[in-house]
């Protein structure tokens, strides 16, 4: 289950459990199986509901992550000098494609702002570039733990911070939010809290806490596909979505506001990222 379990030693020996035989195989194999299900189902309803196409990063995100499943299963199997190097690029591959949940979050979200949503994607875009720039210069193998690691808790941090923004910025604007893409905020937003969470301690733990942790961080990503689920099973119009009158909403204030607190954020991220 690449993409399920934090990115440490411990987590390929879990993996691996879900495939071979030991005492922890039937709790990661329940949980392998869980997580498919509920990937099937949310790919189901979005064909079915249309829901692909209006949000297509995320979509693409579980469908390949649903795809990792048996494609490890065959490396593991048939080509296992070369699961390593299939895992933890796999992982990165897997990290890079949520990023488009974000911009994602920020194109639906600020529809009715076509200037401040072109603002943000610009400043994310260069918030994601510097962060995986500078671990790919630190060292660009990566199919190799400590740099997967790396890329990982760096850009899940940036997610987080992205998403508290932006949550922040629509509580504060009164940015009403539709059905479909609540869900997505709600649940993703957890699910990378969580990872963010999992990241920090994962280093700093060893033993049994270390391995509960490697568990722990399956069940975050089944709260986050269960909640999706829910929001996602029928398509809602989002009501951020609708054209906004600049006349009546203000959109210049909100724009030059949102672009003060875009720009303290980037600041504030590039000294993060350079640290």
């Amino acid at each position: 289950m690449p993409c399920i379990f934090p990115p440490t030693r411990a987590s390929i020996r879990i993996q691996r459990n879900c495939f071979g035989s030991g005492p922890e195989k039937m709790l990661s194999q329940v949980i392998l199986w869980i997580s498919v299900v509920l990937e099937s189902l949310l790919l189901f309803r979005g064909f079915r509901q249309r829901l692909t196409s209006r949000y297509p990063a995320f979509y693409c995100y579980i469908a390949f992550v649903l795809f990792q499943d048996p494609a490890c299963y065959f490396v593991d199997r048939w080509m296992h000098p070369l699961y390593t190097q299939v895992y933890w690029t796999a992982e990165f591959l897997c990290v890079l494609l949520s990023c488009g949940i974000i911009f994602e979050i920020y194109r639906v979200g600020l529809a009715a702002y076509p200037g401040t949503a072109r603002m943000a994607r610009v400043v994310l875009g260069l918030v994601f570039g510097i962060a995986l720039v500078k671990a790919l210069i630190s060292d660009p193998r990566l199919w190799m733990e400590a740099p997967a690691t790396n890329v990982e808790s760096t850009l899940r941090t940036v997610q987080g911070v992205a998403i508290v923004a932006m949550v922040a910025l629509f509580l504060f604007y009164s940015i009403p939010l539709g059905k479909n893409l609540r869900g997505i905020v709600m649940g993703y937003g957890l699910f990378v809290c969580w990872s963010v969470i999992c990241l920090t301690f994962a280093s700093l733990t060893s033993g049994k806490v270390h391995v509960l942790l490697a568990y722990l961080y399956p069940a975050s990503y089944l709260l986050f596909l269960s909640i999706c689920l829910r929001y996602l099973w029928s398509y809602q119009a989002d009501k951020s979505a609708k054209p906004a009158d600049p006349a009546n909403r203000g959109y210049g204030r909100v724009a030059d506001a949102t672009l003060r607190r875009l720009q303290d954020a980037r600041g504030y991220l590039g000294k993060t990222v350079g640290s």
